[in-house]
């Protein structure tokens, strides 16, 4: 990914080395799956991440944070990640005749206090609706690339675009539309709504994907193929099979890894909202 040189975003607010409260956050994102998987493969237990209960966060130190040079890299490869998704969601809004309102994306270590809760890093990376923020622990970026074999600056950036594809949902009111649903229905049906949720998610990435390579020549070759091994790497149906289980499609919530590379493509082919928008279960 072309980034160096190029614009970051000034909507980025670091909170690492911050104190934080006690508590759980119930939610979940791109982050959510990849964690579960990611204590799999160190031996551990991933149900209460599975179940969405992050559960005490861990007390962030009180004062300066000291970055690596990684995380200082990643630090201004994900504002610049930023900076491209608010250029293309700004031009999509204004095509609509609406006003595109830019997420603040929030860094943080150990532990985030949010309007949705506290969060501890074992979440990963998600976003708030009721704060409309985005939250990253840069240290998942190791993780990402040492134990699920999704590096490279191009994974990191489909992940800034998921998640600010969850700002876009709630913005068009697609979220609450959901979850209001997922209220009527059983268990099954509202975990395969959440599927959709999140392959749009998917969908609306690669949709900047192709919007921002058209007007700033982003990519590089390989790139795509980054965002692609990290939407495979988060799919369910390989962490449960890493799980050592038997693979159970009514139980998923984000989507197999197949689903999550197609939708990616299918934004990124497109380039087109209403392509990301247009779809029924049979389409899943």
């Amino acid at each position: 990914m072309r980034w160096e040189g190029r614009r970051q975003s000034s909507n980025v607010e670091d909170r690492r080395g911050m104190r934080v409260s006690r508590g759980g956050l119930v939610g979940g994102g791109l982050g959510t799956i990849a964690i579960a998987l990611l204590i799999v493969f160190l031996g551990g237990d991933p149900t209460a991440v599975l179940q969405g209960v992050g559960g005490p966060a861990e007390q962030a130190g009180n004062g300066p944070y000291v970055e690596s040079p990684n995380e200082a890299e990643w630090r201004q490869q994900t504002a610049v990640a930023l900076a491209d998704t608010e250029d293309v969601w700004d031009a999509e809004f204004k095509a609509l005749g609406g006003e595109y309102r830019k997420p603040t994306l929030v860094l943080f270590n150990a532990g985030v206090d949010t309007g949705c809760g506290t969060a501890p890093s074992a979440v990963g990376p998600f976003y708030c609706p009721p704060d409309e923020d985005v939250y990253i622990d840069l240290t998942f970026f190791d993780q990402l690339a040492a134990q699920l074999g999704a590096g490279g600056d191009f994974a990191r950036a489909y992940v800034v675009a998921h998640e600010v594809g969850h700002h876009v949902q709630n913005l068009r009111g697609i979220s609450t539309q959901v979850h209001e649903l997922q209220q009527r229905v059983d268990e099954v049906e509202g975990n395969q709504l959440s599927v959709r949720l999140e392959l749009q998610a998917d969908c609306y990435a690669g949709l900047w994907a192709h919007r921002a390579d058209k007007y700033a020549a982003i990519l590089e070759p390989g790139d795509i193929e980054e965002a692609m091994t990290a939407a495979s790497a988060v799919g369910d149906d390989r962490l449960q099979r890493s799980a050592g289980r038997g693979v159970v499609p009514d139980s998923f919530t984000h989507g197999s890894s197949e689903q999550r590379q197609r939708w990616f493509q299918r934004g990124f082919e497109t380039g087109s909202l209403e392509a990301c928008d247009t779809f029924k279960a049979a389409d899943l």
